[in-house]
């Protein structure tokens, strides 16, 4: 009877996982098989996934996998804030009528940061639900509990730029709330087909390929390689692309990593496009066991250093458990080894607004409770 008990039970927890899987939308779309032919002509498309510029592992073997779930059980000291973040309040007000052409930047945590700068307002990566994961049950909370700003207090958004599909950078509840207020959505190859399938209009989605440019309003807008991969199910791994954002302005040259282990392409991105005046760097989420699709926080520093950069801004980490470190030791190492490498370095709070290349951008030691 126990037995029989057991095996009932595993069929349904099996068939409600396929049914979610089916039937929930934050799984997104698929690419049609038109855009997957087109896909095909690709150096960077092979067997109907999409490849790094350079052989890329995670190394997930069976044992690693055993040694990452002990690891996350058992899991590490100081993994999260035990102390209430600062967060700045923004202002709508404040957003709707900056028009300055010097570009501000104003960081939501992790990757999400609202950019302001020729008259466009610019949201990078908004992750701006709770659990960066398809159902709450299946993340951890956000370590802050309030954002800078509501998502429904927005004013209107004239581009959102997507580096990716994962859940931590692509948010099914976060799209819903913005897309009636933002007019164009520039992402990866095949992301489209998330957004079309969350109701975007058709029109308003552009799909761009590594190196492609594309003009909007005043800006330029490039899509850049990272070394990383993709997917948000079981069955759909690469199936779109990822990378990272370039946005070139009449007085300022940004750069914005996406996520991505590190590699030769910062350096050419540096060649051909650098040098920029901020570098918006992934640092965190890392681990030596899947170092090759993020980065440690000294090549990240390092990678910095490749593009260019006049100053680099630590980005994708601060909000949410999503790794195996200390929830201070990105911001702790990068910024060391950013000493060494003579790479200027702005760590805002979550809602601080500074204008890029200002003199005094934000220094303080915010993540330190004294």
């Amino acid at each position: 009877m126990i037995g029989l008990f057991v095996g009932a039970l595993l069929l349904v927890l099996l068939f409600g996982g396929f049914l979610f899987i089916k039937l929930s939308p934050e799984f997104g779309g698929k690419p049609t098989s038109e855009q997957k032919e087109a896909f095909a002509q690709l150096d960077h498309y092979e067997e109907g996934a999409f490849t790094n510029l350079i052989p890329t592992s995670m190394d997930m073997s069976f044992g690693n996998i055993v040694s990452v779930l002990r690891d996350f059980i058992q899991g590490i000291p100081n993994s999260t804030p035990d102390f209430s973040l600062p967060v700045e309040s923004v202002d709508s007000l404040d957003i709707a009528t900056h028009t300055d052409s010097i570009a501000q930047i104003t960081w939501f945590g992790h990757s999400a940061v609202l950019l302001e700068i020729d008259g466009s307002r610019i949201l990078l990566d908004p992750m701006l639900g709770d659990v960066p994961a398809p159902h709450p049950w299946l993340g951890n909370d956000r370590f802050n509990k309030e954002l800078p700003i509501s998502v429904e207090q927005l004013p209107s958004i004239d581009a959102v730029l997507i580096s990716h599909d994962h859940y931590d950078h692509l948010d099914y509840g976060s799209v819903q709330k913005l897309k009636e207020k933002v007019k164009n959505f520039y992402v990866p190859l095949g992301v489209g087909a998330h957004l079309s399938q969350w109701g975007v209009a058709e029109s308003a989605i552009h799909e761009l390929n590594w190196w492609e440019e594309i003009n909007h309003a005043e800006l330029t807008i490039v899509f850049a390689p990272s070394r990383h991969f993709s997917g948000r199910g079981i069955t759909d791994r690469n199936t779109t692309l990822w990378g990272s954002w370039i946005i070139q302005g009449e007085n300022n040259n940004l750069y914005f990593s996406g996520d991505g282990g590190y590699g030769p392409h910062f350096q050419e991105i540096g060649e051909r496009y650098g040098p920029f005046d901020l570098a918006m760097m992934e640092c965190g989420q890392y681990d030596e066991r899947w170092a090759q699709i993020h980065m440690m926080p000294e090549e990240s520093a390092q990678a910095a250093v490749d593009v260019r950069a006049r100053q680099m801004m630590p980005i994708h980490w601060g909000s949410f458990r999503l790794a195996l470190h200390s929830w201070t030791d990105p911001v702790e190492r990068v910024t060391a080894k950013a000493a060494q490498l003579q790479m200027p370095v702005t760590t805002p709070k979550i809602g601080e607004t500074f204008v890029v290349g200002s003199s005094n951008s934000p220094q303080a030691n915010w993540w330190e409770n004294d």
